[in-house]
């Protein structure tokens, strides 16, 4: 195992940290909505138990009213529905006129009069004797009788122990801690098992150096976001790792291609100075101007392969690329005729330096294998959409196998691009990505005569729309 390792498992803000976090924050959520859960449910419970003994005392002073409005009470009052404390108290003096037997000779248990407008009186009791030891619900009537004159009746219930006690508020409390608990430990199983393949890939990802791109993260199999993330993580590292083994071989290439003609021309000023005497000194001139004017193309191509990589988007304008293909003529000096077939109005959009140097460069290629000449067409695929230029030589071809070689950064072939012919091996790829850039395509295709026959397409400017 790597002392890296080591470090990834400890390092503040890794997986376990954001464990902990996740879980912190989580259970203090679930906390939160718990312990509402609990003192909603206590309160809930609490007026249930309380209104099902208010209602019981209330059933029985009300039945208790109903039987002195209507005559003498017997004495003592009889237990009603299980209620054993029930009282008749006269009104204003405060006598017992009728009671229970645990209230018999006792005084009132309460003192508690109806408003103005009810004559029911709800309240609550505490005491310790021996009649009642706690607290009690209590409900009163009062009425007006014609043997007791105005009394009223109070039945009592002692509460019980569980509402008395405060036993049933700790009851939940604690049920809800073991629960809290349970919740907490559930999730941080569960936080530990989704980012156990986070802290791996975390893990993997901090040992992958640029000189060891071909390390992949592992992907698990859950079938979830983290296994998508794997992925395009290893689609990335895919891609980064391409991109890096390209630039390597584009910088190692593009060094060869200096070195060359700087060598060459820095031997030849040497030669010269050394011995300034010997040798034809325009001779050298003029093959130092050659080595400067090679050294010019490789760094012009380089720079347009810089501006390519970089993504930066030119301007772009509607062309007629049968115009366009005459300016770039008109401008050019080649070494054999060139014929050309140009359809008029077959406009694109596009930047038009950009599609100017793929041109010149194709013209370019054209016109150093030609045997005796070059053709150029423009014409318009309307069923396709597109527009069509087509650049033809009478050269010695391009074999079928190295059809898309070509089009790679500094390739050349043996017979057609030999290094003699002053090609850089970049003018067809600068080609190929300027038009790709322009959503084209650039290929070499097929011909029914000898010579290399590149056909680039592009998509045709849009029609304005119609005027409604």
């Amino acid at each position: 195992m790597r002392a890296g390792n080591a470090v990834h498992r400890v390092r503040p803000g890794g997986p376990r940290s954001s464990r902990a976090r996740v879980t912190l924050v989580a259970t203090l959520v679930v906390g939160a909505l718990l312990g509402a859960a609990l003192v909603a449910t206590a309160v809930a419970l609490r007026a249930a138990i309380e209104g099902h003994f208010t209602e019981t005392a209330a059933r029985v002073a009300r039945h208790v009213a109903v039987s002195a409005s209507k005559g003498r009470l017997p004495d003592p009052l009889p237990a009603d529905d299980g209620v054993l404390l029930i009282q008749v108290v006269s009104d204003p003096g405060g006598e017992v006129v009728a009671a229970t037997a645990p209230l018999r000779g006792k005084a009132p248990i309460s003192r508690l009069r109806s408003g103005d407008e009810d004559n029911r009186v709800d309240g609550r009791v505490c005491r310790d004797d021996d009649v009642l030891s706690g607290c009690a619900i209590i409900v009163g009537f009062e009425v007006v009788t014609e043997t007791y004159g105005d009394v009223t009746v109070y039945a009592a219930v002692p509460e019980p122990w569980l509402l008395s006690s405060g036993l049933l508020p700790g009851a939940l409390a604690a049920l809800g801690s073991v629960l809290l608990a349970l919740v907490a430990w559930g999730i941080w199983r569960t936080v530990g098992r989704t980012l156990a393949p986070v802290a791996r890939i975390e893990a993997e990802m901090a040992d992958i150096t640029a000189s060891d791109l071909a390390r992949r993260v592992p992907v698990p199999d859950t079938g979830d976001e983290i296994e998508r993330l794997a992925r395009t993580i290893n689609a990335t590292l895919d891609r980064l790792e391409r991109s890096v083994d390209q630039q390597r071989g584009f910088v190692a290439d593009a060094s060869h291609e200096l070195r060359t003609p700087i060598t060459g021309l820095r031997t030849r000023l040497e030669l010269a100075l050394d011995d300034p005497e010997d040798g034809d000194l325009l001779e050298t001139v003029r093959y130092a101007l050659s080595d400067t004017d090679r050294l010019h193309r490789v760094v012009e191509d380089l720079l347009a392969l810089a501006r390519l990589d970089s993504g930066v988007e030119p301007g772009r304008v509607p062309l007629d690329l049968a115009e366009l293909v005459e300016g770039e003529l008109a401008r050019r000096e080649p070494r054999v005729p060139v014929r050309t077939d140009l359809e008029p109005g077959v406009r694109v959009v596009g930047n038009r330096l950009q599609l100017a140097r793929a041109l010149v460069n194709l013209l370019t290629n054209a016109d150093r294998h030609a045997g005796a000449k070059v053709g150029v067409t423009v014409r318009a695929d309307r069923v396709a959409g597109e527009a069509v230029l087509e650049v033809r030589d009478d050269g010695p071809g391009i074999p079928d196998g190295d059809r898309e070689r070509i089009f790679e950064r500094f390739t050349r072939l043996d017979a057609a691009r030999s290094r003699d012919a002053g090609g850089s091996g970049l003018g067809l790829p600068i080609a190929r990505e300027i038009v790709a850039r322009h959503g084209g395509l650039l290929y070499v295709a097929a011909g029914d005569q000898p010579g290399a026959r590149f056909v680039l397409r592009l998509p045709l400017e849009p029609d304005p729309p119609e005027d409604r």
